[in-house]
């Protein structure tokens, strides 16, 4: 079960993991992954320590600016980190809140676009998306909103930075309620017309460090611009405060940032947010396979309800710890999204002289850019990840990285030599599945004794059992977590 807990809650386990966790009843378990914050942090200050997986450094490695180290960077962190649930949240929020650096670098060039999608920290404060989903990973949704609502990426992406009184600018306002609260059904086009206004004014400005105007000593952080906002009051469908009013009212320019607080403290309270992210949340840890549990979801959804604080904490606590998360029913019962498919890879096949940088390009052949969802709706989850060519691109990398740990593949097969079937049993024991039917079993055993009577030497070792682990990971049952 510990293997199911780490698969769900990270990115699966390497054989320390295994070992590290081996007394911990599964209850224990979640606490230890869910309250994350105990566990020891700083795992950037393991990047280019041998033994840990390697980065590829061209010129000077740094992933606050360059967006290929930024996302290597992610990669090495979902492979070593002790919080592996604050990753795995921050790609959960990723999604929700799918932001794409290629626009922001067509926009700002790729060093301001970098900074905003996952610079750690800059200057006053202000950090990358991706950094602010780790920040905020399981706390206050409501909190979560604003800062997503001044987030620069976000104020790019969906052209908040041009939201002007005289010319309200609407795609923020509309995936506010489509997409990162309500769904749609439970606003209207005047409702959309009206968010915009209450955004306006929240903007962009440039800030010169040291009076150097260079894209390195200079940053975006958000704005609030009282001159460009709106100060009309402005109507919804729906109730904006709790005895039931629907009108946001008129106030002066210098009060008017209230104005988009008001909103998003309406749509976090709103019942329809806190069903669609239980929703979500299910099909992200319990089962996106089946027809989800609607007991559970209404649990969950009324565990945010009841917090008082729109705790993400809260509803993770009662879905992780509900008997249909360790249910025999519900595991690998999930697909694999091409990241946690390569990093769980690399953790169970281990990472010595392995850069992920080598994950880089597979992963957008397998469909999952990091940084770069391909729209507002993200990536197309579910059975959806899986096409002939992105199935090519995942049994290639599984190619790359067996032959790339040949060395311990083979040095940790030695024991079991003697049979094919040993070899097969302890490959299985290592890589967990669902269980192969008759007909794959089989065609891994027959690979093993194919071609030359076993005799279980070394030679028969360097070439068969990372072949095996090939196919093993390649396979149709391994593509579930």
């Amino acid at each position: 079960m510990q293997e199911h807990i780490l698969r769900r809650m990270g990115f699966g386990a390497s054989p320390d993991d295994l070992a590290f966790f081996a007394d911990f009843t599964p209850a224990q378990l979640i606490d230890e992954l869910l309250n994350y914050a105990e566990a020891p942090a700083g795992v950037d200050a393991l990047i280019g320590h041998p033994a840990h997986a390697s980065v590829t450094v061209r010129g000077t490695f740094s992933p606050d600016t360059v967006i290929n180290d930024a996302r290597q960077r992610w990669l090495f962190r979902m492979i070593h980190t002790r919080q592996p649930l604050q990753e795995k949240m921050a790609l959960f929020w990723h999604q929700h809140f799918a932001t794409a650096y290629s626009k922001v670098a067509g926009t700002f060039g790729s060093i301001h676009a970098t900074k905003m999608m996952d610079a750690v920290r800059q200057p006053n404060g202000t950090r990358g998306q991706i950094q602010l989903f780790r920040d905020m990973a399981t706390g206050n949704f409501r909190d979560l909103l604003i800062e997503v609502a001044k987030d620069p990426a976000m104020l790019v992406w969906l052209d908040g930075r041009t939201n002007t009184r005289t010319r309200p600018q609407e795609n923020f306002a509309r995936e506010l309620m489509e997409l990162f609260t309500t769904g749609i059904g439970h606003y209207t086009e005047a409702d959309v017309q009206a968010a915009a206004r209450v955004f306006t004014g929240w903007n962009l400005e440039l800030v010169v460090v040291n009076n150097r105007t260079d894209e390195v000593n200079s940053y975006y952080r958000s704005i609030y611009n009282p001159a460009q906002h709106d100060t009309d009051a402005k109507t919804f469908t729906f109730a904006i405060y709790p005895d039931g009013g629907r009108t946001i009212p008129a106030r002066s320019s210098a009060q008017g940032g209230q104005d988009g607080i008001d909103l998003i403290e309406a749509l976090a309270r709103h019942p329809a947010t806190a069903d669609r992210l239980a929703r979500r949340l299910y099909a992200f840890f319990i089962n996106d396979v089946d027809a989800p549990d609607e007991g559970l979801i209404r649990q969950v959804a009324e565990a945010y309800r009841t917090s008082g604080t729109y705790s993400i904490h809260a509803m993770l606590r009662r879905l992780l710890h509900s008997p249909q998360f360790l249910s025999s029913t519900h595991v690998y019962q999930r697909y694999s999204w091409p990241v946690e498919y390569v990093v769980r890879a690399v953790k169970e096949t281990g990472w010595r002289g392995f850069s992920v940088d080598a994950a880089i390009t597979p992963l957008v052949n397998m469909g999952q850019s990091l940084y770069e969802p391909p729209d507002v709706n993200g990536w197309a989850t579910g059975p959806r990840w899986f096409s002939t060519s992105s199935m090519l691109a995942r049994l290639n990398f599984a190619s790359t990285l067996a032959t790339n740990q040949r060395a311990n593949l083979v040095r940790d097969a030695q024991p079991f030599r003697s049979s094919p079937e040993r070899v097969l049993e302890h490959l299985l024991s290592r890589y967990q599945t669902p269980g192969f039917s008759s007909d794959g079993y089989s065609a891994l055993h027959d690979y093993l004794r194919s071609g030359i009577r076993w005799t279980g030497t070394d030679a028969q070792l360097n070439t068969k059992v990372p072949g095996a682990v090939r196919l093993l990971l390649g396979s149709a049952e391994y593509q579930f977590v």
